[in-house]
C-alpha cells in the first residue's frame, strides 16, 4: 500500500503503563504494514525536536532532525518607565531598560513595542550524531544484521530553517541537520531495523521498516505542480548530494516505476539515465550548480490522467502528484491571486482573503505623500544603479517637498518594504499578452478578488489595479510619477499600516512617462472589446503621458550607465503600443527611430533586452498591412535565436531550468525561484514547434518541486513550500505566509561570494555555506533577502506568465 508520508515507517520504545500496551502492539503491526508516519518526538536526546527516517540507496539511510518553531515577537503597547533609555540606531528606536534592552518602538505615535522572538535550541549533539561510532544497527530479519554493526561513515549537512532574533545583538538559528549513516551491507526490502543509538544512556532505540516501493525518499525529486496529458516531457529526477559526503552515484540503467495511487499498480516502468555529473559544466559561467550526480526519470510517453507517484528501486518514491488537464491551470490560479495579498491601499479581509491585514497606505487613514523633485529614473531604485546616488533613498529624500501628492494610493507592495514603482507595470503586461493570446481560457478565471463581479476578466482587474495607481500619479500634463517610497527601509517591527517614516512621490520623468504610455494603450486596445468608453480613457492618459516623455526626452536624458539605453527600448516599446492601439503611421515611424537609437548602443542589460524581447514578440504579431514584412522577419529570427540559446542552457543544466541569458548569474532577480521560460513560449507560440514548448515545461520543473529540497518555491502550492518569505506583515501578525508568493529561491553561493549573510550563515551551515550547491542553497529564513524576498515585477511575473501560457494553450 502506498503511505503518502514524507518518511519511512518508525516506532520508538519507551517504558508506558501496561495500559497502553495494547495500543502501542496496534500501532506497531500497522507500521511495520506501511501506515502511518514516522515524524516523531526522539526522546531525551531530540526532546526539542522531531526526526524523520528515509532511504537514499540499499546502503544509505538519512535521519533527519527538524526543529521546533520560533516563538516569534509580538506587538505590544508601550508602558513607558522612568529607568527607560531611548537609542536611535539609523531608523530604530530601541529601549533599554535597566541595562536591558526591551526592544523598538514603533507606529507613529511611538507608543508600541516590538520586543524579541523566543527559542530554546534544540538538545541535540550534532557532533556525536556525526561520528560513526554513535550507532549501531541491528535487524532480526536480515541475517547481515542480526549481530549489531556501525556504520562505515556518517556525513552531514545542516542548514537553517528560520531565525529568531532573540536580543539586539543575537541571533538563533534553529537548524533541520540530516545525517546519512552508510551502512557495512545493503538493506533488504520488508525488514524492520533498529538503529541503536550508542554513549547516550536512557536514548531509546529507533525502529524503522525499510519498504523502498511505498515510502518516501528525498532522493527523488519530481514536479508538485504535475502534469497535463498532453505535455511532452513528464520527467523526474534522481539525486542526492550527501553534504560532508559530496557525491553520491547510483546505477545507470536501474528500474523505476509509475505507480497509479488508485490501484497502487505500476503502469509504467522505465530506467534510470544519466542527466549530469557531479563535476559537469552547467553554464557559460563555467559552474556547476548540483555537485552531485542528477538521473532523469522519464516517463514522457505516458499520458493518463491519475493520480501518481515515482519509485526508483532500492531507493524510494518521490510526492504525490497528478496527471491532469487542469494542473497547470491550478498553478496559475495560485499565482495570479498572489498579487491580490501584495496590493496596498486595500485591506485583506474575507471573503477574498483568510489572513485579514488593515488597510495599508491610504490618504484617508492620514498618510501624506510628499512630492520628491528626484525623478525614479535618477535614483537607484530606477537607472542610476552605477551613478552618483549611493543608497537608495538619498537622491529621493534630498529632493523632497512641502507639496503634498493627492490620491497616492495602490499598486502592490515588494516583499519587505513598501515601495511602488513604474517597473512593476510589468505585471499588466504580462495579463494582458495572455489575455490577448487566449481570450477565451481567461474571460471567466474567477480570482476571488474585490473586482470579480464586475463585467470585466479578472485579469484585467488585476492589471489595472497597477495601472490605475500610476494613472492617479499622472500630473496635469500628463507626467507620470514613478512611484512611491518611503524615506528608509522599514522600521524594525513596524507593519506598513504603522508606517511612521516619512512617504515621498518620485518627480514624473520621462522613462516612467513611456513605460506608463505602453502598458496604458494595450489596456486601451484590449479594452474596446470590453468597456469601449473606458477605452478611450486610457488612450487619452496614454497619448497625454507619452506626450510628457517626448518634450522630456527632447530636452535630453542623462547619460549615466545604460539609461539613455534603456530609455530608448520603452520609447520604442511605447510608440509600439501606440500603433498597435491606433494603427497610425506616426507612431510607427517614432517606433523605427527610437529602435534603431537603441541598438546602436552596445551596453545591454536586461532593462534593455526585456522592452527589446517585448517588441520583437509584438511585432511579429502585427497584421500584415500595418508590418515591414522585412523588419517582421528580423524580428522573428532574433526570437527564435534567443528561444534556441534558452534551449541550449536547459540542456545543460541538470535540473532543466533556463535563466534570461546565458551569462546571468543565478542569484536574487535571477534566482531559481521562478522559471524564466517566457522567450521559449513566446517561440513556441509563433512555431507551434514542441522543441520549445519542452523545454520550457522542463524549464518549469525546478521551481516547481523537482528540486533537492523537493518543494515548490511559491508559497501555498505543492506538499512544501516556503513558510518565511520576507513579508514583514505578516511574520509580525504572527500569520501563516499568503499563497502565491514566489521567492528568488536558490543563489549561486560562488557568482555571490561576498553576500553579507552568507560570512553570517557560515558559522552555522555544515558544510560552510560556500561548499553548498547551489540548487540547494534555499534557506527559508526570513531575513536573507537574496534568497527570500521577491519582487512582484520578477519573481512573481516570470511565475505567473509561464504557468498562465501553459494552462491556456491550444
Amino acid at each position: 500500500m502506498w503511505v503518502p508520508s514524507p518518511v519511512v515507517t518508525c516506532f520508538f520504545q519507551k517504558k508506558l503503563p501496561r495500559i497502553y500496551l495494547p495500543l502501542i502492539a496496534l500501532a506497531t503491526l500497522l507500521l511495520l504494514l506501511g501506515f502511518g508516519h514516522c515524524q516523531k518526538s526522539l526522546g531525551q536526546l531530540f526532546q526539542t525536536s522531531s526526526a524523520e527516517i528515509y532511504s537514499v540507496s540499499p546502503t544509505i539511510i538519512a535521519l533527519q532532525i527538524e526543529p521546533n518553531t520560533v516563538t516569534y515577537a509580538q506587538q505590544t503597547p508601550y508602558q513607558p518607565s522612568w529607568f527607560d533609555r531611548q537609542e536611535r540606531s539609523r531608523q530604530d528606536t530601541w529601549i533599554v531598560r535597566g541595562g536591558r534592552t526591551l526592544g523598538t518602538l514603533i507606529s507613529p505615535n511611538q507608543n508600541v513595542l516590538y520586543p524579541f522572538d523566543h527559542y530554546t535550541p534544540a538538545a541535540i549533539d550534532s557532533q556525536w550524531l556525526s561520528q560513526s561510532t554513535s550507532y549501531r544497527l541491528q535487524s532480526a530479519g536480515d541475517t547481515n544484521y542480526q549481530r549489531p554493526l556501525a556504520p562505515v561513515a556518517v556525513y552531514r549537512k545542516s542548514k537553517p530553517v528560520d531565525v529568531a532574533q532573540v536580543n539586539r545583538q543575537r541571533r538563533l538559528w534553529p537548524l533541520r541537520h540530516t545525517f546519512y549513516l552508510s551502512l557495512p551491507k545493503p538493506l533488504v526490502a520488508g525488514q524492520t531495523y533498529q538503529i541503536q543509538f550508542i554513549g547516550r544512556a536512557g536514548q531509546a532505540p529507533l525502529t524503522f521498516a525499510y519498504q523502498p516501493d511505498r515510502q518516501r525518499s528525498e532522493a527523488v525529486h519530481v514536479s508538485h505542480i504535475g502534469f497535463r496529458p498532453d505535455d511532452p516531457r513528464k520527467l523526474g529526477f534522481l539525486s542526492t548530494w550527501l553534504g560532508t559526503g559530496g557525491n553520491l552515484s547510483y546505477t545507470v540503467g536501474s528500474p523505476f516505476h509509475l505507480i497509479d495511487e488508485r490501484t497502487n499498480k505500476t503502469v509504467f516502468s522505465g530506467s534510470i539515465s544519466l542527466g549530469r555529473r557531479d563535476d559537469d559544466i552547467e553554464d557559460a559561467r563555467g559552474r556547476t550548480y548540483t555537485l552531485t550526480d542528477v538521473y532523469q526519470l522519464d516517463f514522457s510517453a505516458f499520458d493518463q490522467p491519475g493520480q501518481y507517484h515515482l519509485c526508483v528501486e532500492g531507493v524510494g518514491c518521490s510526492i504525490s502528484f497528478a496527471i491532469a488537464d487542469d494542473v497547470w491551470q491550478s498553478a496559475f490560479a495560485v499565482a495570479a491571486k498572489g498579487f491580490y495579498y501584495q496590493r496596498s491601499g486595500i485591506a485583506l479581509q474575507p471573503p477574498y482573503s483568510d489572513r485579514p491585514r488593515p488597510r495599508p497606505f491610504h490618504p484617508d487613514d492620514g498618510l501624506i505623500v510628499y512630492q520628491s523633485t528626484t525623478p525614479l529614473m535618477d535614483s537607484r531604485n530606477g537607472l542610476n544603479a552605477q551613478g552618483d546616488d549611493p543608497d537608495n533613498f538619498t537622491r529621493l529624500v534630498q529632493g523632497r517637498t512641502d507639496g503634498v501628492v493627492p490620491h497616492a494610493w495602490g499598486g502592490y507592495f515588494d516583499a519587505g518594504d513598501w515601495d511602488r514603482r513604474i517597473q512593476h507595470l510589468s505585471i499588466a503586461r504580462a495579463f494582458l499578452e495572455l489575455l490577448d493570446q487566449f481570450p477565451n481560457q481567461f474571460e471567466n478565471l474567477a480570482l476571488n478578488v474585490p473586482e470579480s463581479d464586475n463585467d470585466l476578466p479578472d485579469l484585467i482587474d488585476e492589471a489595472l489595479w497597477g495601472l490605475d495607481f500610476f494613472r492617479r500619479l499622472q500630473t496635469p500634463d500628463g507626467g507620470i510619477r514613478g512611484g512611491i517610497e518611503s524615506a528608509n527601509h522599514p522600521k524594525r517591527g513596524e507593519t506598513s499600516w504603522q508606517e511612521s517614516l516619512s512617504v515621498m512621490a518620485y518627480a514624473p520623468g520621462p522613462w516612467s512617462s513611456y513605460v506608463y504610455a505602453g502598458v496604458a494603450a494595450r489596456v486601451a486596445r484590449i479594452l474596446q472589446s470590453y468597456a469601449p468608453t473606458k477605452a478611450v480613457e486610457y488612450q487619452q492618459s496614454a497619448l497625454a503621458a507619452m506626450a510628457f516623455a517626448e518634450k522630456a526626452y527632447r530636452q535630453g536624458i542623462p547619460a549615466v550607465d545604460a539609461v539613455q539605453a534603456v530609455v530608448e527600448a520603452d520609447r520604442a516599446l511605447a510608440a509600439l503600443e501606440l500603433y498597435r492601439l491606433t494603427a497610425e503611421e506616426r507612431w510607427h515611424q517614432r517606433f523605427l527611430r527610437a529602435k534603431t537609437q537603441v541598438e546602436q548602443n552596445p551596453n545591454t542589460d536586461y532593462r534593455i533586452n526585456q522592452p527589446l524581447q517585448e517588441i520583437a514578440f509584438l511585432y511579429t504579431q502585427l497584421s500584415s498591412n500595418l508590418a515591414d514584412p522585412l523588419l517582421q522577419q528580423t524580428f522573428r529570427a532574433n526570437l527564435l535565436r534567443e528561444a534556441e540559446q534558452a534551449i541550449q542552457v536547459g540542456a545543460n543544466t541538470a535540473f532543466g531550468w533556463t535563466k534570461h541569458h546565458p551569462m546571468t548569474p543565478v542569484g536574487w532577480g535571477n534566482g531559481l525561484g521562478a522559471p524564466k521560460v517566457t522567450t521559449l513560449l513566446r517561440a513556441y507560440e509563433l512555431t507551434k514547434d514542441n522543441a520549445y514548448l519542452e523545454a520550457a515545461i522542463l524549464g518549469c520543473q525546478f521551481s516547481a518541486g523537482a528540486n533537492p529540497d523537493n518543494m515548490t518555491f511559491t508559497t501555498g502550492l505543492g506538499q512544501r513550500a516556503p513558510q518565511h518569505p520576507l513579508i514583514k506583515d505578516q511574520r509580525i501578525l504572527g500569520q501563516p505566509p499568503p499563497p502565491g508568493i514566489t521567492v528568488y529561491g536558490p543563489i549561486d553561493p560562488v557568482d555571490f561570494g561576498d553576500y553579507w549573510m552568507f560570512e553570517t550563515l557560515a558559522s552555522v551551515t555544515v558544510p560552510s555555506v560556500q561548499d553548498w550547491p547551489a540548487v540547494e542553497t534555499y534557506f527559508d529564513v526570513f531575513t536573507v533577502p537574496a534568497i527570500n524576498e521577491f519582487t512582484v515585477m520578477q519573481s512573481m511575473t516570470d511565475t505567473a506568465y509561464a504557468w498562465g501560457y501553459l494552462s491556456a494553450r491550444l
